[in-house]
């Protein structure tokens, strides 16, 4: 069990491995165009690694709350940081794409078990107003992956080839793995019994509580933005308009810190009233992309492609923000499984849903990506149109 003494550096770790996730699915953004010289393979066969994750990613988070409130959140976060070294290292030695996409799976499927257990980590220790914090901090936290990860990433893959991304995660698992054994402890103090049917009656329930579904959904729509974006968009920087891997990744960067101003925003407006706020925020991100979508005729440049995704990704990180803390939180006494399902339910749609969008659309340029915006702002706006129409208790 989790010592009293080790609680503060305990929830630090908790930090850091939550990131994990976004660091897996970011650090080699830049590298994509790269990849797909180096291993003969065609952009979309690169994106597909991205998307092979999130699903694999998704789909475990399904189950993988069931399994921690079963069977303890510790050890199943050890054996992902173990495992995750190895599938790491894995990836940067072959040059064979379906081992990378095996390993890709994997590594979706690890971020799910180890995630998860962190997120009911915070529910385990933390209780009423300080639970609700850390809940919030937490979405923040995890922003710091997409954030750090491309910027870091385009200096990797100038200086050293697109194998020292995943060189560099097995590293940063290795060194979690080592603080883990040394100062954290298991949290759950009551298992639940793993029995097939109770875990389907806990989700059968969830999922008829209306607030929380179209919460689910939101949230993968709100990151489906990101994703959506990322799969394309250092390639539309690289190969259409010529810039290195480094501006690449100082884009994303930038579009990572409109993410994290989102979620600060959002915890800042936590005491507001929920639906207005949301509303809110979607109007003005229709907006913004009628308006990106009108001065595309006339501007089609890098800083109007930034410009105007950066101020998109604010509205969709707000969103998230409030969306995805109200969702984890909304069934304490089955934390684990609530942030399995919050996180599998939305990953999925964001996986699914940006995958499309790019592969329908192959964007090349800034009104093609204003385009796919704005395909998910009316997504959104159909979800809100459906919560204000049914009542949902938010």
């Amino acid at each position: 069990m989790l010592k009293e003494k080790n609680k503060l550096i305990a929830t630090l770790l908790a930090f850091a491995v939550i990131p994990m996730s976004g660091l897996a699915t970011d650090i080699y953004l830049p590298s994509m165009p790269t990849m797909a010289i180096e291993l003969q393979q065609p952009e979309t066969k690169i994106q597909l690694t991205l998307t092979l994750f999130l699903i694999s990613y998704g789909i475990t988070q399904f189950f993988a709350g069931s399994v921690v409130d079963s069977f303890g959140r510790y050890r199943v976060t050890l054996v992902s940081l173990g495992l995750f070294m190895v599938s790491f290292l894995v990836t940067a030695l072959t040059r064979d794409i379906m081992v990378i996409y095996a390993m890709r799976i994997l590594q979706g499927v690890l971020a799910g078990f180890a995630i998860v257990s962190k997120r009911a980590f915070f529910v385990d220790v933390f209780e009423g107003e300080q639970r609700k914090h850390y809940l919030s901090v937490m979405t923040i936290v995890w922003s710091v992956g997409p954030i750090v990860a491309p910027f870091l990433g385009g200096y990797l893959q100038k200086l050293f080839g697109w194998q020292s991304n995943f060189y560099v995660l097995a590293g940063y698992s290795l060194v979690l793995l080592i603080l883990e054994l040394l100062f954290s402890g298991e949290t759950l103090k009551v298992k639940k019994p793993f029995v097939i049917n109770f875990v389907l009656k806990e989700y059968d329930m969830m999922f008829r509580t209306k607030d929380f579904f179209y919460g689910m959904l939101m949230c993968g729509i709100s990151y489906a933005m990101v994703i959506f974006f990322n799969l394309c968009g250092a390639f539309i920087i690289e190969h259409k308009m010529g810039y290195s891997e480094v501006v690449a990744g100082y884009v994303s960067l930038i579009l990572g810190l409109a993410w994290m101003s989102g979620g600060f925003l959002g915890k800042f407006l936590i005491e507001k009233d929920f639906l207005p706020k949301i509303r809110f925020a979607n109007y003005t991100q229709l907006f913004l992309i009628l308006f990106m979508i009108f001065c595309s005729f006339f501007l089609n440049n890098i800083y109007s492609l930034v410009a105007f995704a950066f101020v998109i990704h604010i509205t969709a990180g707000f969103i998230f923000n409030n969306y995805f803390a109200y969702c984890i939180g909304r069934f304490p006494n089955s934390a684990g499984v609530a942030g399995g399902l919050t996180g599998g339910v939305s990953y999925i749609i964001t996986s699914a849903v940006s995958y499309t969008i790019v592969a329908l659309l192959r964007p090349t340029m800034q009104l093609e990506v204003a385009e796919g915006y704005l395909i998910l702002a009316l997504l959104g706006f159909v979800i809100l149109s459906l919560t204000k129409f049914r009542k949902a208790h938010l």
